[in-house]
């Protein structure tokens, strides 16, 4: 079982093998129906495709932030539409650099399916190291995803705001040092970020390449934020849920577990006036 990254090498040995699920998750925050339209041109042979804002989110209210997590009941119906079986191995992936796929690879994981990768450096490392592509669009069979959501894993925004500055909680936003600092916010009305938090910019999880850096480099650079905290006591967030998944996933990979996630992130946060907004590094 695979469960944070798989290789191009790994996954072309499973293109036809019906117990490994293949999902195209591409997207672009300012065009939301590129990554389909990709997809169609061309996508991995057998993948079928993940929207953001229709498989992935659920519905907007203007208070639970700009991808609030669909409900248990729409997660079920996407995942069964997706074919994702019980036992079948997913591999989640984007255009490079799984900042998408992980949304996908931490929702299923979340459910209670364990059975799930991410393609390290997406698409693009497929390509670049020279398997193919096939346009149109793919039709699962028809299963019935089983799962629940897993106690524990995700903070609401009332439990963020009852455990600011208290220790041992460690909060870590995942987005620029500029948008952390409130500098050049275009995504979000109020710009800044939620006292006490450190910054982890999620890029830096990844090499020139777009793939993910080792394990032992992922634990160094971390070190300075976790400053040797327990991870259960650690909660990471983005804008609105997503790149804070790709830190979870970066984690995983360097042997670093049970870090919990706030998927309102800072666009539900900052979206009530009456909760505190900091703009200067902590």
């Amino acid at each position: 079982m695979h469960k944070t990254l798989v290789t191009p090498a790994t996954l072309s040995q499973h293109v036809n093998d019906p117990s490994w699920v293949v999902v195209d998750c591409r997207f672009d925050l300012t065009d939301p129906g590129k990554g389909e339209t990709q997809y169609r041109a061309g996508h991995i042979p057998g993948a079928r495709y993940a929207h953001l804002d229709r498989h992935l989110s659920g519905e907007k209210t203007g208070t639970n932030g700009r991808h609030p997590l669909p409900t248990k009941e729409q997660m079920l119906k996407s995942f069964s539409e997706l074919g994702i079986g019980p036992q079948c191995q997913v591999v989640a992936y984007d255009a490079d650099s799984s900042m998408f796929a992980g949304r996908l690879w931490w929702m299923l994981r979340w459910m209670g399916h364990d059975g799930v990768a991410v393609l390290d450096g997406g698409l693009a490392r497929w390509q670049r190291e020279g398997h193919a592509v096939k346009g149109g669009v793919e039709s699962p069979p028809a299963v019935q995803f089983k799962g629940a959501p897993r106690p524990g894993w995700r903070l609401t925004a009332d439990e963020v705001a009852i455990g600011l500055g208290t220790e041992p909680r460690l909060l870590v936003d995942s987005r620029t040092a500029e948008r952390y600092r409130g500098i050049g916010e275009t995504l979000d009305n109020i710009g800044g970020h939620i006292p006490g938090a450190a910054n982890y910019f999620f890029q830096q999880n990844l090499a020139d390449d777009k793939t993910f850096k080792s394990p032992e480099t992922l634990k160094a650079q971390w070190a300075p934020i976790l400053q040797g905290r327990n991870p259960k006591d650690v909660v990471v967030y983005c804008g609105s849920g997503v790149t804070a998944c790709h830190n979870l996933l970066a984690l995983e990979h360097a042997g670093i577990h049970g870090v919990k996630i706030f998927p309102g992130s800072w666009s539900e946060w900052s979206s009530d006036s009456s909760r505190p907004v900091a703009t200067t590094e902590d």
